[in-house]
């Protein structure tokens, strides 16, 4: 009798520590979403803070500081990455007083809860006349924010930094950019705040349309890809592309400092020449990575811990310049229903749906990325094969 006791009290502790390891619908705190305003047709702040509150998001960035949209968000529960343009660089980075001012003006105590500021966006891609202004605009922010403050300062980066990424165990960040990336990592090293990165397996798919890559970018089912370098083996992109900016960190020494996505998404719609940009292949890919999250199983470089993530876009973006793709990131549509089933909704989506892509066989493959989603310009990186 002792013995079935002690067996059955085994089996309940095995069902709690596995309750406690899968995250509950409320607790999601790695999952967030891109809000984006280049649009002509957008439902109210309020309806889209709504919005958010039935569903499993818990994080939502912003490109700006619009005073409606955070006041919709206030008393939701749901924390913001806030940004700082490209355009208030300078001036940031003129005084302490011109910082102050900002903080001031947009993250007053009656805010709701801010986790991040972004300072410019894609900056080191996106206007290199900046870059030295960079650190010292983030100083001063972080030096103006009030005592204990919470509030992470960093900057979003293009996966174009990166001078190799192929396998994940080669990353390294360009050298070039060693003047203004090496004060940058500093800062966020000292600071405790994350490297946020702009990661697309859609533009990995776009440069090599083959099934096989097509599969690995999905996380549908295929034969995985080993690095050599680190003798691991990473059956999807996303992983691919977070472990090789873990490894670009890692070798400048900067173990302690955690990485954020700032971005990652996949069009519903493009032009014809735009391989990959499909209804089936979005919802894939959106809901394959919720799962992947989900599981907490992390990278392979990074196991055990989900990265923190913001999934672009909230809708989409009608007067966005460029590939019709830029166009048609959008989870949702203005009329607040779903673009397809994510499995984020409170009442419950669709999953993953099955793999349309064959397996690879272990070959080589096309890596990453050339995003241009933002709300600022964003170019990305171009992978070689491994």
């Amino acid at each position: 009798m002792t013995g079935r006791r002690e067996l059955l009290l085994l089996a309940l502790l095995g069902v709690l520590q596995l309750a406690l390891r899968l995250p509950s619908a409320a607790s999601q705190s790695f999952i967030g979403i891109n809000y984006g305003e280049v649009a002509d047709n957008l439902p109210p702040p309020s309806s889209t803070a709504r919005l958010v509150q039935s569903t499993t998001i818990t994080k939502v960035r912003l490109y700006g500081t619009d005073p409606a949209i955070i006041s919709a968000f206030s008393g939701t529960g749901v924390s913001l990455l806030l940004g700082a343009t490209n355009g208030d660089i300078a001036n940031l980075a003129s005084s302490p007083a011109a910082a102050a001012a900002w903080v001031a003006a947009h993250l007053p105590a009656s805010s709701p809860a801010v986790s991040t500021v972004s300072v410019g966006n894609e900056v080191l891609f996106a206007d290199a006349s900046l870059a030295s202004q960079l650190v010292p605009a983030m100083q001063n922010l972080h030096d103006a924010l009030p005592p204990n403050s919470s509030v992470k300062v960093s900057t979003v980066n293009a996966m174009d930094v990166l001078a190799s990424s192929d396998p994940p165990s080669s990353g390294a960040f360009k050298p070039e950019l060693a003047a203004a990336l090496d004060p940058l990592l500093a800062f966020l090293s000292k600071t405790g705040s994350p490297f946020l990165i702009n990661p697309y397996p859609y533009f990995a798919y776009l440069s090599d349309p083959r099934p096989e890559t097509l599969a690995f970018c999905l996380f549908q089912p295929n034969a995985g890809r080993p690095d050599a370098g680190s003798s691991l083996t990473y059956t999807n992109m996303f992983d691919a592309q977070v472990d090789a900016v873990r490894a670009a960190l890692d070798a400048k020494g900067y173990k302690d400092v955690d990485i954020v996505v700032a971005e990652t998404g996949w069009p519903h719609k493009g032009d014809p020449d735009e391989a990959g940009a499909t209804v089936e292949n979005a919802r894939a890919f959106v809901s394959g990575l919720v799962s992947h999250l989900r599981s907490l199983s992390g990278t392979p470089r990074a196991p055990g811990k989900s990265v923190e993530t913001y999934i672009f876009a909230m809708y989409d973006e009608d007067l966005k310049p460029g590939k019709a793709s830029e166009r048609y990131f959008g989870l949702f549509q203005t009329s607040l229903a779903e673009t397809y089933p994510t499995g984020l909704l409170r009442n419950g989506t669709a999953g993953p749906i099955p793999a349309t892509a064959p397996a690879p066989a272990p070959t080589t493959s096309a890596a990453t990325l050339k995003p241009t989603p933002g709300q600022q310009t964003q170019v990305g990186l171009q992978y070689d094969t491994w």
